[in-house]
């Protein structure tokens, strides 16, 4: 499918290096308690145990120091891939972490069909090449494998990419799943507003799902 975005698109009011930016660690929440709730519920439905109850492996693509996962929900493991060592060694779901810049180099360090899951929460709006970074995803994939994209209003706007910064909301879960349409052959594209009963003063919640088919694809 043909590219439908242009380069200024991506562009960001600050594009000095990120690994400057991330340098020092950020050892805060990025979503408040009830969407974090919300956040546990989805990674419920989306990555639930197998037969036997054996979890998945899941990649948390751009990880933190948090990832939100339920502690009484079963995984093989969890491995982040993020720009922060010390945020990730303090991240107690993460089983193994990785530092990479996705947005120098979209090739996910991990070969064909690693991972049960991968995910990306609260941190999308900062991807310069996420069409490039979605392929690697569906590459990473097992068939059947499920991605999820977990978003909110929240984000260092100087980082975010233009694009994003100029949506709303329902844009950009529009936004999220023309990536993964032009990514190749996700298959099953959902849109969630996880919240729509929270507080005025709460941080709503969004999702959008899609998985790699079981056959060729």
């Amino acid at each position: 499918m043909q590219h439908p975005f242009r380069s200024d698109h991506f562009i960001r009011q600050d594009e000095s290096d990120d690994a400057l930016f991330y340098r020092e660690p950020r050892l805060v929440v990025h979503i408040d308690d009830q969407a974090i709730a919300a956040v546990g519920e989805l990674f419920r439905d989306v990555f639930p145990p197998g037969d036997g109850g054996a979890g998945p492996a899941v990649l948390d693509l751009m990880s933190s120091w948090r990832s939100h996962w339920p502690r009484d929900l079963p995984k093989a493991r969890l491995v982040g891939l993020g720009l922060n060592a010390v945020e990730m060694e303090r991240n107690p779901d993460l089983d193994a972490h990785v530092v990479h810049d996705l947005n120098q180099d979209p090739v996910l360090p991990f070969g064909d069909a690693s991972f049960d899951g991968v995910a990306i929460t609260v941190s999308i709006q900062y991807l310069v090449r996420p069409v490039e970074v979605f392929r690697e995803v569906f590459r990473v994939l097992r068939p059947g494998g499920a991605f999820l994209v977990i978003f909110s209003n929240r984000m260092f706007f100087t980082k975010a990419v233009r694009i994003w910064v100029m949506s709303g909301d329902g844009d950009r879960m529009e936004l999220v799943a023309a990536y993964m349409e032009l990514a190749g052959s996700f298959e099953g594209i959902t849109r969630m507003y996880l919240n729509p009963d929270r507080g005025e003063m709460e941080d709503p919640v969004y999702a959008v799902v899609a998985r790699k088919p079981v056959g060729p694809g």
